[in-house]
C-alpha cells in the first residue's frame, strides 16, 4: 500500500487573485479601499514604539477578551454570547465541524460562497445546494424541510441580494432542530442585521467580519454571536485543538477599532455612495444587475460574454472577479473601491461598450 491512499483529498477553495504588478486596480476580493481605524493604527504604533512587543514571548488570551468585550459592548450582548476567530472562514469553519453533525444534509444556496461546499466535503458533511430563484433570490420555503443545518449569507455572496430579516425569523422558526447560521460579512453596507433575533430563537447564530466593513483584512478577525449555548459549544470544539488563535496584536487593534464607531460609519457610508453611482453608471451602459446590498455589483452585459469583459478589463489593469460557473458564468463581480477607482472602471467599461472590435 503506498502512503497516499491514506491521504484525505479536497477541491480547496480558490480565493482572488493577489497580483504581484503594480499599479492595478485590485477590485476582485471585497477588499475595503480605506485604511483601517486610526484608532486602530495608534494601537499598533503603540505596540512597537514603547517596548510591549516581548509580550509576543507569551500566548495570547485564549478568549481575546479586550476584542470580546469591546464587541459586547458595541452590540449590547453578553460576553458569553460572542466567539472570535481568526477571520469569519475561520468561524464558520468551526462551525461546520461544530453543529453540523447529523446525517441529514445541511443546506445552502447553489450560488453563494464557495467555501461552504468545500468545508462540507472536507468534515464528511452532507449538504444540499438549494437552487436560487430566477432573480438570483434565496426563497424561504425551500428551507422549511428537514435537515442538518442551514447556513447563507446576507446579503448573499457573489450577488449582492439581501434576504428580509422576517424572512430569516420564518426560516429559524420552521427548523427548532438545527442550528441556522447567517454569515453577514456584508451586512454593514446598508443591509439588515437578524443580530435582534438571536434573543427569540436559540438555534440561529450571526457571524460577521472586520475584513470588509471595518478595513482590516490583515487581520484576520471574525466573530459569531448566539446565545451562551451555542457559543459554548462552538468554545469547546475549538479548545479542543487550538487553544491559542488569535494573536495579541489583532486583539488590541480590533477593539480599538470596534470603539471607533464614528470611523466605522464613515467608510461604510463613502462605499454605499460609492456603490449607488456607480450602479447609475452601469445602467446607463446596459449592465444588468440586482441592486447590491454589499460592497460590490454583481452584474452582466446582454451583449458581451463575462469572460471577455473579465479579459478586457484585466488588460486595461483592472482586477475584478469572474467565474466560469453554471448560471453566472456571464456575471462580473466588482468590489466597490474609491470613488476614483470606480470613475475609471466606468470609463473602462464605457470603451469596452462602445468599441467591441478592441475587445
Amino acid at each position: 500500500m503506498k502512503w497516499e491512499e491514506n491521504v484525505r483529498r479536497v477541491v480547496p477553495y480558490i480565493p482572488g487573485e493577489q497580483p504581484k504588478e503594480r499599479n492595478i486596480i485590485k477590485l476582485n476580493t471585497n477588499e475595503n479601499p480605506y485604511p483601517p481605524s486610526p484608532e486602530a493604527q495608534r494601537v499598533l504604533r503603540e505596540l512597537t514604539e514603547d517596548g510591549r512587543w516581548p509580550d509576543l514571548r507569551l500566548y495570547p488570551d485564549t478568549d481575546a477578551a479586550p476584542l470580546v468585550r469591546a464587541l459586547a459592548e458595541k452590540y449590547d450582548r453578553r460576553p458569553e454570547e460572542i466567539y472570535v476567530g481568526v477571520g469569519s472562514d475561520d468561524v464558520l469553519a468551526m462551525c461546520f465541524l461544530t453543529f453540523f453533525c447529523s446525517r441529514r444534509p445541511v443546506l445552502f444556496p447553489d450560488i453563494t460562497y464557495s467555501f461552504y461546499d468545500v468545508w462540507a466535503e472536507l468534515y464528511g458533511i452532507p449538504y444540499e445546494q438549494i437552487p436560487l430563484d430566477e432573480n438570483f433570490c434565496l426563497r424561504k420555503e425551500d428551507y422549511f424541510r428537514e435537515n442538518g443545518g442551514i447556513i447563507f449569507p446576507n446579503p448573499n455572496a457573489p450577488t449582492g441580494v439581501e434576504l428580509p430579516v422576517s424572512a430569516i425569523e420564518e426560516i429559524a422558526a420552521a427548523n427548532p432542530g438545527s442550528v441556522v447560521i447567517i454569515d453577514e460579512a456584508y451586512v454593514d453596507f446598508g443591509a439588515e442585521s437578524a443580530l435582534p433575533l438571536i434573543d427569540r430563537y436559540d438555534n440561529l447564530m450571526v457571524v460577521q467580519t472586520f475584513s470588509k466593513s471595518r478595513a482590516m483584512a490583515g487581520m484576520r478577525i471574525g466573530y459569531a454571536m448566539a446565545n451562551e449555548r451555542l457559543i459554548r459549544c462552538l468554545r469547546d470544539v475549538r479548545r479542543s485543538f487550538n487553544s491559542y488563535t488569535m494573536n495579541l496584536p489583532s486583539i488590541l487593534c480590533g477593539a480599538a477599532a470596534v470603539r471607533d464607531d464614528d470611523y466605522f460609519r464613515s467608510i461604510c457610508g463613502c462605499i454605499s455612495e460609492t456603490r449607488e453611482r456607480f450602479e447609475e453608471e452601469l445602467s446607463g451602459l446596459g449592465f444588468r444587475f440586482c441592486r447590491s446590498r454589499s460592497n460590490f455589483v454583481f452584474a452582466r452585459h446582454p451583449d458581451f460574454r463575462g469572460e471577455e469583459l473579465y479579459r478586457a478589463l484585466r488588460e486595461r489593469g483592472i482586477l475584478i472577479r469572474w467565474w466560469n460557473k453554471e448560471r453566472i458564468s456571464d456575471y462580473l463581480r466588482i468590489t466597490i473601491g474609491t470613488s476614483r477607482d470606480m470613475r475609471e472602471v466606468a470609463r473602462a467599461l464605457r470603451d469596452i461598450v462602445e468599441h467591441p472590435e478592441a475587445c
